[in-house]
């Protein structure tokens, strides 16, 4: 069972030669308060060390779409008379606009409910009513998103990779290239945003895996924060990764002359925190083809399929 706050900050303590204090949080004295803030100190950086399996989370949603009719004018970036507004006068909007008459790499700006109008980043090239495709193309990521794990990025819906994540100069290639168009989607961090390419307009379930800045629980319970803040509060790291790593942050913060003895174990002990974190492939110095899918150990010399 992992060390709560308190037990974490008085084992340090004793472990330093200085008398372990009884309260952490509602404690005014400088000590507490110094090893509150070192210690949170120590978790997040813990966070951004290593993808911890504890931290690794899974996360999914749908790609939303609407598609409405709507009067367009040539040369104008209004659009009047739309059929509905359902699900776009959300601010800001993050809709992509396909249509007949519509330029490509165009946005919807604003729109208004009443009269139902809207406002376009790019003038229509033609006048009158057509049907319009509203595809959203920027999704949040989770309250606690820290960081993607890479190359775990899915279109469940199409069972097709999500390739990315692109750079600026990729992500304006694929938008305005000439010869750009791909059967397979790409995406790209964009303002905190996952945005996505081309344009979805279907209600696809998208996948991929995050590592969490929750590192923190009430005790018995989930993940749920990512600094300590009551005393019976726990964490996902090993207890003597923390006792080592706050012992190491006070001595330095203090200038003792025993820092450097605290950081050389702090250091060992993130080493075999991170080591013992996950279990490790096996790795071969002459690797050979795998035997479970089709391969030269069992494609026949001739008719194959039958």
């Amino acid at each position: 069972m992992a060390a709560t706050l308190l037990a974490l900050c008085q084992q340090s303590s004793r472990e330093m030669g200085i008398n372990a204090p009884s309260t952490i949080i509602s404690n005014t004295a400088q000590y507490a308060i110094s090893l509150l803030n070192l210690i949170n100190g120590v978790g997040q950086q813990l966070v951004t060390e290593h993808p911890w399996q504890g931290i690794d989370i899974e996360y999914r949603f749908t790609t939303v779409y609407y598609q409405y009719t709507a009067t367009t004018v040539s040369g104008s970036v209004n659009i009047s008379a739309l059929s509905s507004t359902t699900g776009l006068t959300s601010t800001p909007t993050y809709f992509a606009v396909t249509g007949t008459g519509i330029p490509a790499d165009t946005y919807l700006v604003s729109v208004s409910a009443g009269p139902a109008t809207g406002v376009l980043s790019r003038a229509a090239t033609a006048s009158g009513t057509v049907t319009l495709t509203f595809a959203q193309i920027r999704y949040a990521f989770p309250s606690d998103f820290d960081r993607l794990v890479d190359d775990t990025d899915w279109d469940k819906s199409t069972n097709w990779p999500i390739y990315g994540p692109e750079t600026a100069q990729q992500w304006q290639y694929l938008k305005s290239g000439l010869v750009s168009t791909s059967p397979l989607y790409r995406f790209r961090q964009f303002g905190s945003l996952f945005q996505v390419w081309p344009n979805l307009n279907t209600n696809d379930y998208i996948g991929f895996e995050y590592i969490s800045n929750y590192w923190v629980a009430a005790t018995g319970a989930a993940l749920s924060k990512n600094a300590f803040s009551v005393d019976t509060d726990t964490c996902i790291f090993p207890d003597r990764l923390m006792i080592c790593g706050l012992k190491y942050r006070f001595a330095q913060s203090q200038g003792m002359e025993r820092a450097k003895d605290y950081a050389m174990e702090w250091t060992r002990q993130l080493n075999i925190a991170k080591s013992a974190d996950a279990g490790s492939q096996k790795l071969s110095m002459a690797p050979r083809m795998g035997r479970t899918l089709i391969g030269f150990d069992n494609v026949p010399d001739s008719n194959y399929g039958s």
